[in-house]
């Protein structure tokens, strides 16, 4: 059915597809009858066995949706109805920015990806606050991912942070520090140890004083080496974080494309094994010590599977259910329940950094 669904919307520019996809689960929001009756419908294939637990927060199945399609927290009821285990929001600033000019968004369906230099175009924390609180149903975790708005010189991003955790953090479940879309000038350069360090320390302690007890992860990018990665996770640890998100869209181009040479982010297929690594790298870095929410090219139950072995304990979609429609989560969920009976792992947090020890057998 998406079939025909997604060719007609393919015919538009990617944004007022986008525009209009989000239109129609926002519209579904409406009725939370129905965004239970089609859960229920798209959770059928799962099983208490697929349930995992980090910071904390409990997740129906290790498939969530990633930041970046509803940035104004406008279809999240909607977004749940389609089976997701947790929906994240924004990335949200503090003030309402109209993003980077137009066209920003292109598809390449030869290559099952997308390139966007959006640029956090949202309508700011109060509306997205406002958003939130008329929300009365609460199916999974939900995540507010947080950024700097782009006329906010560096040296005072902290404080877009800070009044974003202010706004925001007692209405969500978990907050992620996005410092890693290479759509905002210098963004990148906060994940520098140093000015990592004074960011990620400045949030927690306000986010403790604000919501005690929410989770804070950090979402870093597939383009940094293996040694930076490293830092990273030393100073995620030493902050005493509640995990990663890896990753964002990479500004890489591993293939030929008349739209190759569109500035922005990358994401979608070929940033999957790029975000593995970085996944490996942070994984084998903190010795499993510290969580992991991969992203990055994920379309079926195989993607996820492997995302889990290579040590991410949830893995979230954004391109691929772009491509693959509502019914994602349906025909994920009893394949990856297949995978893991396969190779004799009876609950999902089994699997997860399988890829690490010596035999990939369950561990104990």
């Amino acid at each position: 059915m998406y079939g025909l669904t997604r060719s007609l919307l393919f015919r538009l520019p990617a944004e007022p597809a986008h525009r209009l996809g989000l239109f129609g689960l926002r519209e579904l929001g409406h009725s939370q009858e129905l965004c239970q009756s089609l859960r229920g419908r798209a959770l059928r294939g799962g099983t208490e066995a697929l349930a995992v637990e980090v910071a904390g927060l409990r997740f129906a199945h290790p498939v969530a949706l990633a930041a970046g399609l509803d940035k104004d927290a406008e279809a999240v009821d909607g977004l749940f109805a389609c089976g997701f285990s947790a929906v994240e929001i924004g990335t949200l600033t503090p003030r309402p920015q109209p993003g980077n000019p137009t066209p920003r968004l292109f598809r390449l369906p030869e290559h099952q990806a997308v390139i966007n230099r959006m640029g956090f175009n949202n309508h700011g924390a109060a509306v997205a606050a406002a958003h939130l609180r008329q929300r009365d149903w609460r199916p999974g975790p939900l995540g507010i991912n947080v950024g700097k708005n782009k006329d906010t010189p560096l040296e005072r991003a902290v404080d877009d942070y800070v009044a974003c955790v202010d706004a925001l953090a007692p209405l969500g479940d978990y907050v992620v520090v996005n410092a890693s879309s290479p759509n905002t000038p210098g963004l990148r350069k906060l994940q520098e140890p140093e000015q990592l360090s004074a960011l990620l320390g400045a949030v927690q302690e306000r986010l403790a004083s604000v919501a005690p007890g929410k989770p804070l992860f950090l979402k870093i990018a597939p383009d940094l080496t293996p040694e930076a990665v490293d830092e990273v996770v030393d100073v995620v640890r030493a902050q005493q974080l509640a995990g990663l998100i890896a990753t964002n869209t990479t500004v890489a181009r591993p293939f030929e494309h008349p739209l190759a040479k569109e500035a922005g982010g990358l994401s979608g297929a070929p940033v999957r094994e790029a975000a593995n690594a970085v996944i490996r790298r942070a994984y084998q870095r903190s010795g499993g010590a510290l969580p992991i929410i991969g992203v990055g090219g994920v379309f079926t139950a195989e993607d996820v599977y492997e995302k889990l072995r290579a040590g991410a304990s949830v893995v979230q979609v954004y391109t691929g259910f772009i491509y693959e429609g509502p019914g994602m989560v349906r025909r994920i969920l009893p394949a990856l329940s297949a995978l893991l009976a396969r190779d004799g792992f009876t609950s999902v947090t089994q699997a997860i950094g399988a890829e690490h020890r010596s035999a990939g057998t369950p561990a104990s």
